[in-house]
């Protein structure tokens, strides 16, 4: 949850020194706020015991789940595609490419010299990892919520005892 909230911050702060076409970086950075916001209603969810809430998420991780490869994957291939426009921004004192100067798009951040220091290589794999990374985690999520789904719904009667186990009383 709280790496989707950076990713985000990050995709709409500077995303537009990574990504070329407005509003790419936005569509990039809101999805990875509502998968935030779906996990915490789901981690909610899950301490409070609410059945009617676990369905909620279970019912809108698959659909997350499939945005988030679609994003992914078009991350990915926009990354191969803006490489020579982000080692131009490198070369260039880490400014802005200048189409998308004159489309104002920077608003008033410069680049992260990491990006620049690190090398393009170095920053797809990255992206490429932390996507993989967050895919994962989401799956796993949603394992989770469809598991205690089951156990809300089969020992609905049943009361737990402090080893996690249930008992009938």
């Amino acid at each position: 949850m709280l790496y989707n909230i950076a990713g985000g911050i990050f995709l709409f702060e500077w995303g537009s020194y990574i990504f070329f076409t407005y509003p790419e970086w936005a569509i990039y950075g809101g999805i990875a706020m509502a998968i935030a916001a779906v996990s915490l209603i789901n981690v909610l969810a899950l301490a409070n015991r609410s059945y009617i809430w676990t369905r909620v998420c279970k019912f809108i991780w698959p659909f997350l789940i499939v945005i988030s490869l679609v994003r992914a994957i078009i991350m990915i291939v926009e990354l191969q595609r803006g490489k020579a426009k982000i080692n131009w921004e490198c070369d260039n004192g880490q400014q802005l490419w200048p189409a998308s100067e004159e489309a104002g798009y920077g608003g008033s951040t410069t680049m992260p010299s990491v990006i620049c220091t690190a090398g393009f290589p170095t920053l797809w794999i990255v992206f490429i990892i932390a996507l993989l990374v967050d895919f994962v985690f989401q799956l796993y999520m949603f394992f989770m919520t469809w598991r205690y789904e089951k156990l809300l719904q089969h020992y609905s009667s049943m009361k737990p005892s402090i080893g996690g186990y249930y008992y009938n009383a």
